[in-house]
């Protein structure tokens, strides 16, 4: 079930630290991301599991803040378990390993995500701040283009979906800003 996030700034949050580890969920965010620019979700041919619009993406946070002379690096968990939110305890000893070489961690990714991320670092000094915010529950139709290329058309979902009605068209729906 894809949770539908929007980025939200938090350049002026993290400008004051001297590292910043950008961590996160390789499925909703970039396929947000992708939604959001309207560009290919996948193409891996060219660029393997990784989502061009959401590498982009995570490179203008990078820039933003090396403006800053804030040092940063990303890390991401792709398998087995690929939901950032279903991080097994092995999983959360990389990200803890990983992270005590920063002061502050960007989660890219739902609550239940930054959750993940704070219990995992509860014993280090890491900051952790919350890089996306939860709109809604989201819907998508994979398309799939030549050369390899997956697309997401997105279906906005009813605001108030209708209990047992799910044939009927919902007289309101929730587009992204």
């Amino acid at each position: 079930m894809p949770i539908f996030l929007e980025p939200r700034d938090a350049i002026d949050d993290l400008k004051g630290f001297q590292s910043v580890l950008i961590v996160s969920c390789p499925i909703c965010p970039p396929m947000c991301v992708s939604i959001q620019q309207k560009k290919a979700f996948l193409v891996p041919l060219k660029h393997g599991v990784k989502t061009p619009a959401f590498e982009d993406y995570i490179a203008s946070i990078r820039d933003a803040l090396a403006t800053y002379k804030v040092r940063t690096d990303a890390f991401t968990m792709r398998l087995p378990v690929p939901m950032m939110c279903l991080w097994t305890g092995r999983q959360r000893a990389r990200l803890l390993k990983r992270a005590r070489e920063f002061e502050a961690v960007l989660v890219l990714g739902c609550d239940s995500a930054t959750y993940t991320a704070v219990d995992a670092l509860r014993d280090t000094q890491c900051k952790v701040f919350q890089g996306m915010q939860v709109k809604s529950i989201t819907n998508a139709t994979m398309k799939y283009r030549s050369p390899a290329t997956v697309t997401l058309d997105w279906h906005p979902l009813p605001s108030r979906p209708k209990i047992g009605k799910f044939n009927e068209p919902s007289e309101e729906t929730h587009t992204p800003v």
